[in-house]
This record gives C-alpha cells, structure tokens and sequence, in this order.
C-alpha cells in the first residue's frame, strides 16, 4: 500500500515516561492528519517498551531572522 503524505507532519509523537518536571520525552515518530479531518496517519520510528504515547502539534520553528 503506497502512502502518500505531506512532507511536513502536522503532529510529532513522543514516549514520555515519568510524570511532571521529570518526564522524559523522546521522540519517536510523526503523524499527517486525513484531508477530511476525522484522523491521522502515525508513522513510528519506534516501539515504546513502557511510558506513554503523546501526540502533540509541533512547535513553531522560530523565526530569528
């Protein structure tokens, strides 16, 4: 099955294990929403063996030009 994706994910995927100010995040993966808005594809570099899954918006590259 081919995947045809935008090239830029509209979500990043981390495994988060621990809670609050000693969570550790590591990034594992990216997800491209459907065109109809009602999913995403997940693509997952990956396999958490424990934590979490979280999947966030991106933050904004910043812009120091």
């Amino acid at each position: 099955m081919k995947q045809t994706q935008k090239s830029k994910p509209d979500y990043a995927v981390y495994v988060v294990e621990g809670e609050g100010d000693k969570a550790h995040w590591t990034k594992i993966g990216a997800g491209w929403s459907h065109s109809d808005d009602e999913g995403i594809n997940v693509i997952l570099s990956a396999l958490p063996l424990n934590g979490r899954l979280t999947v966030r918006k991106p933050k904004a590259e910043r812009d120091d030009a």
